[in-house]
C-alpha cells in the first residue's frame, strides 16, 4: 500500500486530499507547512508528496529544492491556485512530477496520483535490472598480480579463436571465470553460452543431458528434448568437471569432438553441430589417464590450449583487491551501507591459508559485513575467520 505525504496550510483542502486518499486505500500523512514536512520526510520514505506552493515558513517550491538534495527519486506533485500556474510550470521544470490546479477535480487528482505511483515502480524495477546489468559484468577477472596476469594474457590470445581449452586449478578458483570470459571475448559472444556440471549429473543421465533424446528412448522420455551440443549451437559448450564423466560419454563426447556430429539418445540419424568446447577440471588427467579413469585420446582433443587458473595462496597480493571486489558487490547484494575495511584487517587475511581459494574469500567478506563493527577491524579476522 502506498504511503502519501499531503503539504498544505489550507486545513480543509489537507481533510479532504487525505479522506479521498484514505477512500482509494492509500496511507495518508500530512503538514501544515514546508518545514513540518521536510522534517517528516527525513524521517520517513513516501511513496508520493503532494505539495501546495504558496504556504508560510518553507513555500513549495523550496520543499521542491529539499526533496531534491534528501530523496531525489521521490515524486512530488504541486498544487496550485490559478495565479500560480506559471510558477506551477518552472516548478515541473525544476523537477516535479506534475501539478493539480486548485479547485482540485477529484478525477484528474487520482489519475495524477496513479500516474506518479506508476512511476515510482518503474524506478524502482529500472534499479533492480541495473542491479542484473551491475551482476552480468562482474566477469571480470579481479587481480594484478604476475600469476593471474599470465591468465589474463593467455585469455586475451585464445579467446578470439576457436581452438579448445582446457582449464585446470582448483576448486574455488574461477575456472568457470574464465570460460565465460573466453566466451564474452569471442566472435560467438551473441551465441548461447551453456554450461554443464558433469560431476552433478548421474552417470545414467549425462549422455541424455549432453546429447538430448527422442520421445521413447526411455521409460521418462515422454517426448524429445535436445541436449546441451544443440542447445549451444553457434556459441559454447562449457563442459566442466569433466574429470568425473563416464567413460561411455567421454567415448561419445570424443566422437563430436572429431566428427562435429551429435546422436540423441534413441535416435538414427546424426545432427551436425557447430560450438566451441572448453573443459575444465580440479583433477590431475593424467594421472586418471595412468589409472584407466580418463581416455587419453579426449584429453589430447579437449587440451589443445591449457590455462591453469592459479591458486588464491599463489596469489596472496590480489587479497586486497579481492577483498575491496566483494565488499562493494555484496553490500550492493545486501543492499547495505558499504563498509570500509583497515589496513591491518587486508593484511590479516592476506595471511590466511585460503584452502576453498576465491569462493572461500567471497564468503568471508560476507561474513565480516554481516558481523563486523562499522569498519571491519583486524580484531574482526581475528573473530570470525580462520587465522593462521
Amino acid at each position: 500500500m502506498a504511503t502519501i505525504l499531503v503539504i498544505d496550510d489550507d486545513r480543509p483542502i489537507r481533510n479532504t486530499l487525505k479522506e479521498i486518499l484514505e477512500f482509494e486505500k492509500f496511507k495518508v500523512d500530512d503538514a501544515e507547512d514546508g518545514l513540518a514536512a521536510i522534517l517528516k520526510i527525513e524521517k520517513k520514505n513516501y511513496d508520493l508528496v503532494l505539495c501546495d506552493i504558496k504556504m508560510p515558513k518553507m513555500d513549495g517550491i523550496e520543499v521542491l529544492h529539499k526533496i531534491q538534495e534528501l530523496k531525489p527519486e521521490m515524486p512530488v506533485v504541486m498544487i496550485s491556485g490559478h495565479g500560480d500556474i506559471e510558477t506551477a510550470v518552472g516548478a515541473i521544470k525544476l523537477g516535479a512530477f506534475d501539478f493539480i490546479a486548485k479547485p482540485l477535480d477529484l478525477n484528474r487528482l487520482l489519475v495524477t496520483v496513479r500516474n506518479a505511483l506508476d512511476r515510482t515502480e518503474l524506478v524502482e524495477e529500472t534499479k533492480q535490472l541495473r542491479k542484473k546489468v551491475y551482476k552480468s559484468k562482474l566477469n571480470d577477472i579481479i587481480g594484478e598480480s604476475e600469476p593471474i596476469m599470465a591468465v589474463k594474457a593467455m585469455i586475451e590470445k585464445v579467446a578470439p579463436t576457436d581452438a579448445r581449452v582446457l582449464i585446470t586449478g582448483n576448486n574455488g578458483t574461477g575456472k568457470e571465470l574464465v570460460a565465460r570470459n573466453l566466451h564474452q571475448n569471442s566472435s560467438r559472444k551473441k551465441a548461447p553460452f551453456i554450461e554443464v556440471n558433469c560431476a552433478a549429473i548421474p552417470s545414467e543421465l549425462i549422455e541424455s543431458e549432453l546429447f538430448g533424446h527422442e520421445k521413447g528412448a526411455f521409460t521418462s522420455a515422454i517426448k524429445q528434448k535436445k541436449g546441451n551440443f544443440e542447445q549451444a549451437e553457434g556459441g559454447t559448450l562449457f563442459l566442466d568437471e569433466i574429470g568425473d564423466m563416464s567413460a561411455s560419454a567421454q567415448a561419445k563426447v570424443l566422437r563430436a569432438l572429431q566428427e562435429n556430429r551429435i546422436r540423441r539418445v534413441g535416435g538414427e540419424k546424426d545432427i551436425k553441430v557447430n560450438v566451441r568446447i572448453l573443459a575444465a577440471t580440479n583433477k590431475d588427467l593424467k594421472k586418471e589417464i595412468t589409472e584407466g579413469n580418463f581416455r587419453e585420446d579426449l584429453y589430447h582433443r579437449l587440451s589443445v590450449i591449457l590455462i591453469h587458473v592459479p591458486s588464491l595462496n599463489d596469489r596472496r597480493d590480489d587479497v586486497p583487491l579481492l577483498v575491496d571486489f566483494f565488499l562493494s558487490k555484496v553490500c550492493a547484494e545486501q543492499s547495505m551501507p558499504y563498509k570500509k575495511i583497515t589496513l591491518e584487517a587486508v593484511r590479516a587475511l592476506q595471511d590466511c591459508d585460503w584452502t576453498g581459494n576465491i569462493r572461500e574469500l567471497r564468503n568471508v567478506v560476507e561474513r565480516l559485513i554481516i558481523l563486523g563493527e562499522t569498519e571491519i577491524s583486524k580484531a574482526d579476522v581475528e573473530k570470525y575467520v580462520r587465522v593462521n
